[in-house]
């Protein structure tokens, strides 16, 4: 399975943690190495009818945070307006540097081609 942090704009979003089976999780994050997801792509690529299907299981499969072992990715609802400020690749080391700390400069260099 795999973990995927969701975020939503409400105010009193709750950043729950899902999880997902590889074959969901590759349905959501399509891209070689991607790790972001923005819910408008997911259906503008897969249709509303074939997203709700395929997201409905995901919603009945929460963890705990704190039993969470490596967050695998994250699923961005009601954020369009933060999207041009993410990667294209949707991918998290590949965040401009001007966005990240130092430490994170070093570590995202590290890991960006794997």
């Amino acid at each position: 399975m795999r973990n995927i942090l969701v975020v939503d704009g409400a105010l009193n979003a709750t950043f729950s943690v899902f999880q997902a089976t590889e074959a969901e999780f590759d349905k959501i994050f399509p891209a070689p190495g991607q790790d972001i997801a923005f819910i408008e792509e997911v259906i503008a690529a897969l249709g509303e009818l074939l997203t709700a299907k395929m997201i409905a299981p995901i919603w009945e499969r929460p963890i705990l945070r704190r039993d969470v072992n490596g967050l695998h990715g994250l699923l961005i609802y009601e954020g369009m307006e933060r999207m041009p400020f993410y990667p294209a690749s949707r991918r998290e080391t590949d965040w401009d540097d001007a966005a990240l700390s130092p430490a994170q400069r070093a570590l995202f260099a590290l890991n960006r081609n794997s």
